[in-house]
């Protein structure tokens, strides 16, 4: 179903863009027709046949499955600004004859745009700092730092080379601990012996700690687990361990699967932080759901981490994004717990990020109220 909504919308994407872009006089005047809509037919079916492809697969088969998702993203971006020029021009039925011309500025604008969202996706991830004041935590933890990093979304787009860069950006924060919020993988484990060596450079006195996202249950979730298990990686699938002395880290399992089947998705953190203990406490949920972070508030939870979002991805998602998970991005105070909702160093789908850069983020602890 989900392949078939990409095709409908996708081809609709696609044969405006062409048939709008075709108006513009330069193109008119030096591409023949016949050439022109011969063109954007074998574009559109190499879009088809990388759409059933997919993109998850670690061998030839990415090649078309990526382009057919970053084409998507491409083909979105260009109707938007193509839209404003037809709306503008109401299709060209008013200033006739400047709507080619405006149609031209469009059609370019769409092409930066698209350009610089490849680029931020491309790029290596921003560090975002936060101070968090923790009410219980015990004063020779003041100045802790701790590096959370969500949706890696290693696979065919990220893989084992792509994870040695992000060890290097959190190595060079010097954490105390380093937290993996779900999502580790696109969907299948990465399947690449280089990664157990690549996680093992993680440098951390008080460990790596790990929990599932969505996209682990995609694909051969014990084998994912397996695989971060062999690079010193250490899962908490709803439960806690002892940081520190007076500091508590709880992590629960993807709630993905029982929240789109309408089931009680709370049990997780009923099982690892049941009532307010009063020891500073840290969760990792991976995906921000109000519940759960009212839950975990009302628990005495001291600092949330989640990920999932991706803050939208590509502009205007983020909208859409927000409608579904109010808090979706950066720092929220819910009651007397802080949130932190990380945009994802990695991404899904389009190789793309417009306005929304990936990040890893660095967390100093504060003691005091």
């Amino acid at each position: 179903m989900f392949s078939i909504i990409l095709n409908v919308i996708g081809s609709l994407f696609h044969f405006y863009v062409a048939h709008r872009i075709y108006r513009v006089g330069p193109v008119r005047n030096r591409v023949p027709a016949r050439a022109w809509w011969l063109g954007a037919i074998v574009v559109w079916a190499i879009y088809l046949w990388g759409v059933r492809l997919g993109d998850e697969a670690i061998d030839w088969r990415w090649w078309p499955g990526q382009f057919a998702m970053t084409w998507l993203g491409v083909l979105f971006l260009m109707t938007l600004c193509l839209l404003v020029a037809d709306l503008l021009t109401g299709f060209g039925l008013w200033w006739r004859a400047r709507a080619p011309r405006l149609l031209g500025i469009a059609a370019v604008a769409g092409v930066m745009v698209s350009g610089f969202a490849i680029f931020q996706a491309v790029r290596a991830p921003a560090i975002s700092e936060y101070e968090v004041s923790v009410k219980n935590l015990p004063k020779e933890l003041d100045g802790m730092v701790l590096v959370a990093v969500s949706d890696l979304h290693l696979g065919a787009q990220r893989r084992s080379a792509w994870m040695a860069q992000r060890v290097a950006q959190i190595n060079a924060l010097q954490p105390a601990a380093v937290l993996m919020v779900g999502d580790q993988v696109e969907d299948n484990p990465l399947g690449e012996p280089e990664l157990a060596g690549v996680l093992r450079q993680l440098k951390a006195p008080r460990g790596v700690w790990v929990v599932t996202g969505n996209h682990e249950f995609y694909g051969d979730v014990d084998t994912t687990i397996t695989e971060f298990s062999a690079g010193g990686v250490r899962w908490l699938r709803n439960e806690q361990v002892e940081l520190a002395p007076g500091l508590v880290l709880a992590g629960v399992d993807d709630i993905g699967r029982t929240m789109r089947g309408g089931g009680e998705f709370l049990g997780g953190l009923d099982k690892v932080v049941p009532r307010d203990s009063g020891v500073a406490t840290i969760l990792l949920c991976h995906i921000p759901a109000a519940r759960i972070v009212e839950g975990a508030a009302a628990r005495g939870v001291d600092l949330m981490l989640s990920g999932h979002t991706h803050g939208g991805q590509i502009w205007p998602f983020n909208y859409l994004v927000q409608r579904q998970f109010p808090r979706y991005m950066g720092e929220y105070k819910v009651g007397e717990m802080a949130l932190v909702v990380s945009r994802g160093a990695g991404g899904w789908g389009p190789r793309m990020r417009l306005w929304q850069p990936g990040e890893i983020v660095k967390l100093t602890l504060r003691s005091g109220s």
